[in-house]
């Protein structure tokens, strides 16, 4: 220790000033510098611990908030939770109600559908029940058929049976009095049906013959040839009915200037105009319109339209008549209810008269109601700018009355 104390002194006693004075610039130095680096580190520390203050502070006011958005939220997740709850009961509610509906009108339609296709299985079995009595009745019509058959092979009776459907069309059609059957012409001749015109024109004639024999040839026909044949016959023929009706029946200033021709048959009339153009042509010739029952059946209606017609302007006058009477009539009853009318106005002006009558009597008795009754004396005198009463004395002088004028 000695020896190092000693070898130290002599060291420093070696050193020059200079190199003291250096030395102890730099110590000064060093030491100005590690405070400069404390003074700095202190303020870091302090600037840091204020940010994280700062920060911790932002922390918290970041977590209080989101702690109030989270309990919000809360609340309202509690909110829609009850209303999705009541929603929800509502929609069972509502599905349930729903369902309980459904059920029961399922169950009512079933019911209707099991009644309804019970009525229609009984309907059914009725149907049934009637189809199997018409077809006893169809088998009836078909020996009906043969017996008709065996009726129309007879020329009389085939003609009877046309003029006999043609005097049920014309019958339902037309009021009687406006036709006649089998009348006797000026000539000698009886045409089948006759039907009177109106405005006193000749009576229409209507044929109901039909060469029937040369058609069922036509239709059994077992061969092109026969059927040539066949049809040649039924052109012959009808060209003779034709001309026969023209010369009996067609009356200048008897008769109109066109007769009928009545087929019996739809389907034959049809094959008349398909296959028989040159025979329909001929008859328009002679003024002679073939018909079928459809044909004649609209030819009667609109003779029965025009005829009503007829009657209509014959009774003209009657209905103007009628009109003018109805006018009389409408007229008196203007008249009448005008007079009403002004008794009702009288009326209404007497019962204003009486409503301000009653009005003024109302007013007289509140007059009655504010009198004041004295014993006796002179009325008072009136005060100040009061109006002065009016005294009235009673037959008896011993009452006095005080009137008193209201507005």
């Amino acid at each position: 220790m000695t020896v190092h104390s000693e070898s130290l002194a002599l060291s420093n006693a070696s050193l020059s000033p200079a190199m003291l004075a250096l030395a102890g610039g730099v110590f000064v130095a060093f030491v100005l510098l590690v405070i400069i680096l404390l003074l700095r580190s202190a303020s870091l520390r302090r600037e840091q611990a204020e940010e994280a203050s700062l920060r911790a502070g932002e922390s918290e006011a970041r977590m209080a908030e989101l702690l109030k958005i989270q309990a919000e939220m809360q609340g309202r997740i509690t909110a829609m939770a009850e209303v999705f709850g009541a929603r929800q009961s509502e929609l069972n509610q509502a599905i349930s109600q729903r369902l309980d509906g459904m059920s029961q009108r399922v169950s009512s339609t079933i019911t209707e559908q099991t009644k309804s296709t019970h009525e229609n299985l009984q309907r059914l079995q009725e149907r049934l029940a009637v189809i199997d009595a018409a077809q006893n009745n169809i088998q009836t019509l078909a020996k009906d058929v043969v017996g008709l058959q065996a009726i129309l092979s007879n020329k009389q009776t085939r003609g009877a049976f046309g003029q006999s459907r043609m005097e049920t069309i014309v019958a339902d059609g037309l009021p009687m009095g406006t036709y006649a059957f089998q009348q006797t012409l000026s000539n000698g001749s009886r045409p089948d049906c006759t039907i009177r015109m109106p405005n006193g024109a000749p009576p229409l004639v209507i044929d109901a013959k039909f060469p029937l024999e040369a058609w069922t040839a036509i239709r059994d026909a077992a061969s092109p040839e026969a059927g040539k044949i066949a049809s040649q016959q039924f052109r012959r023929d009808m060209e003779i009915h034709i001309r026969d009706i023209s010369e009996k029946y067609l009356i200048q200033g008897e008769t109109q200037e066109t007769a009928f021709l009545f087929v019996p048959s739809e389907s034959i009339f049809a094959e008349i105009h398909e296959n028989f153009e040159a025979l329909v042509q001929k008859a328009h010739r002679a003024r002679i319109v073939i018909v079928s029952p459809s044909l004649l059946m609209l030819s009667i209606q609109v003779i029965q339209a025009v005829l009503k017609d007829q009657r209509m302007r014959a009774q003209a006058h009657l209905i103007q008549g009628e009109v003018a009477l109805l006018m009389d009539d409408l007229g008196r009853l203007d008249e009448r209810v005008r007079k009403l009318q002004g008794h009702f106005a009288m009326a209404q002006k007497d019962i204003d008269m009486v409503v301000t009558s009653a009005d003024k009597l109302t007013k007289r008795g509140a007059k009655i109601e504010a009198l004041e009754f004295e014993a006796g004396g002179d009325a008072k005198p009136a005060r100040d700018g009061e109006v002065p009463a009016k005294s009235v004395e009673s037959r008896t002088g011993l009452l006095k009355l005080r009137v008193v004028d209201e507005e």
